[in-house]
């Protein structure tokens, strides 16, 4: 089946964010039938991924012919941007704000105290100090994780690398996130027999060299880092230049140019968040005790073109269930 490309990042972590003095925020005071709200959007960066979960999220509530007026922001990479649109947003006091990506939900936890936050595009909000538990935040924040199913990806590069041995990661030394997701790489890959090889990178300038430097890895897998998401061309320039087959964590990888992905479809993500957020604004629900939620299903996405240039044949059985980036 023909797929819509959705397509396809970094940061430091600000330093730890304090939970202490988050409470509970409190139910709009409009969350009758005719209600109208009002909802600001903090999103970290332009990326398919993120526009994506955005997307999703703001169509939940079409869906669900709720009346709102979306105040959509671009951080555009700048953690310092983040933190301005989140003071904003702090000012104005929306009925409720989403903050897409890791960075983005960090300021806007920070400036918000008494306003419900929704995350989406986060991989482990414990980590990133958004909530107490992803069991009961506690606070006035919850959403989504978009952690990937990494024992899944790594079943994935075994069928179509059936010798992989070693595995390369190149991640942003500054987003935590990343940090979760290739210290979970290494764990699932012990009982598979495969080593994985990572580098860092600072800058999108660096990402070229860090793939480069991983050497003759059998298979290189790319988590969902948004500093590598957003520069996936120059890795994927490497590993077809090596012949090394790129697999994504989602979707949005697979349309900018690596082979495949078992993993996460962020407009289901965003539209997974939106609900979370409709229940907040229409039922009353209170983000403190609304679990963190993960994506309730994953897909494969296969782009046969990319397969082609690294030098590496899908199997059929991959093929038949799978969406097609052409």
């Amino acid at each position: 089946m023909k797929r819509q490309v959705l397509a396809g990042i970094a940061l430091a972590a600000a330093g730890a964010l304090a939970l202490v003095g988050c409470s509970s925020a409190e139910k709009p005071a409009n969350s009758g039938d005719d209600a109208k709200f009002t909802i600001g959007i903090n999103q970290f960066v332009q990326h398919g991924a993120l526009d994506a979960a955005t997307a999703g999220f703001k169509k939940a509530f079409e869906d669900a012919d709720i009346d709102v007026t979306f105040e959509e922001k671009n951080a555009n990479g700048e953690q310092a941007t983040a933190v301005t649109i989140a003071q904003g947003f702090a000012s104005k006091k929306p009925d409720l704000v989403l903050a897409v990506a890791t960075p983005s939900a960090q300021a806007t936890a920070q400036a918000l105290a008494d306003v419900p936050v929704l995350f989406t595009a986060v991989t482990d909000a414990e980590e990133a100090k958004l909530v107490e538990t992803n069991a009961k935040p506690g606070g006035n924040v919850t959403g989504t994780s978009d952690l990937a199913p990494i024992d899944k990806q790594l079943e994935l590069i075994q069928q179509i690398v059936p010798d992989a041995k070693s595995v390369g990661i190149v991640y942003a030394s500054g987003e935590v996130n990343s940090q979760v997701q290739v210290d979970a790489a290494i764990d699932a890959a012990k009982p598979l027999g495969i080593e994985i090889v990572s580098k860092t990178v600072t800058t999108p300038n660096d990402i070229q060299q860090a793939t480069e430097s991983l050497g003759d890895v059998d298979a290189i897998y790319v988590p969902t880092d948004n500093m590598v998401v957003a520069g996936i061309a120059a890795l994927v320039q490497v590993a077809e230049a090596k012949q090394i087959p790129v697999i994504g964590a989602e979707s949005g990888t697979v349309d900018g140019g690596a082979v495949a992905t078992v993993g996460i479809d962020y407009f289901k993500l965003g539209y997974q968040t939106g609900e979370m957020a409709i229940r907040i604004l229409k039922d009353g629900d209170d983000p403190a005790d609304m679990s963190v939620e993960v994506a309730k299903e994953h897909a494969y996405v296969v782009n046969p073109g990319a397969a082609e240039r690294m030098g590496v044949e899908l199997p059929k059985s991959i093929l038949d269930q799978a969406d097609i980036v052409e």
